[in-house]
């Protein structure tokens, strides 16, 4: 990119010389037990080390919500209206609008993926303040498609879907979100087969709920060199969450020598991993 007066600027791809917002890094490991609220451009994550028997935030919901179950000690109910079904283990849980309530059945963590605009929410992060203006580089979310034979508690075991080398994770979607479990990875990733990439207008949420990951990531330079940044390689834990803004330059490595496993979440859901066939349910969540 170049300023307006360089002649060279007809050459630009990259319209937007807006800065480019940082990555966000927040750890929970070692906190114990509790609930940490923090937030992308579109999606807040509520994530809970419950105990057996505790009640997550029963109210009233103006949009869908989802609920994740993260690891294989996690299990809850979930109640929506005339609803109630139970979960254990790994999996995803699509909660519809109004009046609902969780309850956890396990020890294992609970997550629960929550529209921005939901009233009463956004405030809760911890890094409210990064979006106290909206970041311009993001794309806003508009809602896909109301789901096949409409709003309905819908309920997702990840025990029930096999890995498959040929698709990139098990995901699912709704019409707000995309969640990609990914496959658990047995010590530190091969330095070799890294895979550095960007997105151009949406942000990526990776979820690291077991092990410990180094998060790269290189802020490519804008006009403005008093917004520079050097080039990130930072460790977290798990639970942590980080948001990886667009269009930096992007990997994650495993780096714990046991069992580390992230879950990556986008909003609004990915049109380009919607058209390679990987989404588990877009049956029930059509495409645009």
């Amino acid at each position: 990119m170049y300023t307006k007066d360089d002649p060279r600027a007809a050459l630009a791809t990259d319209s937007t010389d807006s800065g480019i917002a940082a990555p966000e890094y927040h750890d929970f490991a070692g906190l114990g037990r509790g609930t940490w609220y923090t937030r992308a451009q579109n999606v807040l994550l509520a994530y809970t080390s419950p105990g057996p028997g505790q009640s997550l935030d029963a109210g009233e919901f103006t949009f869908e919500h989802v609920l994740l179950l993260v690891h294989d000690s996690s299990a809850a109910e979930v109640l929506a209206g005339e609803e109630k079904v139970t979960l254990h283990g790994q999996g995803l849980m699509v909660i519809p609008p109004g009046t609902s309530e969780i309850v956890s059945l396990g020890d294992g963590d609970l997550v629960q993926l929550v529209r921005t605009d939901e009233p009463g929410w956004a405030a809760r992060a911890r890094n409210a303040g990064s979006y106290a203006e909206p970041h311009p580089r993001v794309t806003p979310l508009t809602p896909w498609p109301a789901p096949a034979g409409g709003d309905k508690l819908r309920v997702y075991p990840l025990a029930d879907v096999p890995r498959d080398p040929k698709r990139f994770g098990r995901i699912f979607r709704t019409r707000a979100f995309m969640v990609n479990f990914l496959p658990p990875h047995e010590g530190p990733r091969d330095p070799a087969k890294f895979s550095p990439h960007h997105h151009d207008d949406f942000e990526q949420v990776s979820l690291a709920v077991a092990g410990e990951f180094v998060h790269h990531i290189r802020t490519p330079w804008t006009t403005d060199s008093r917004t520079w940044r050097e080039d990130d390689h930072v460790r977290v834990g798990s639970p942590s969450v980080t948001v990886i803004p667009p269009p930096t330059v992007h990997t994650s490595a495993a780096a714990a020598p046991g069992h580390n496993q992230l879950i990556d979440i986008f909003s609004p859901p990915r049109a380009d991993f919607s058209a390679q066939g990987w989404v588990l349910n877009a049956e029930e969540f059509p495409q645009p």
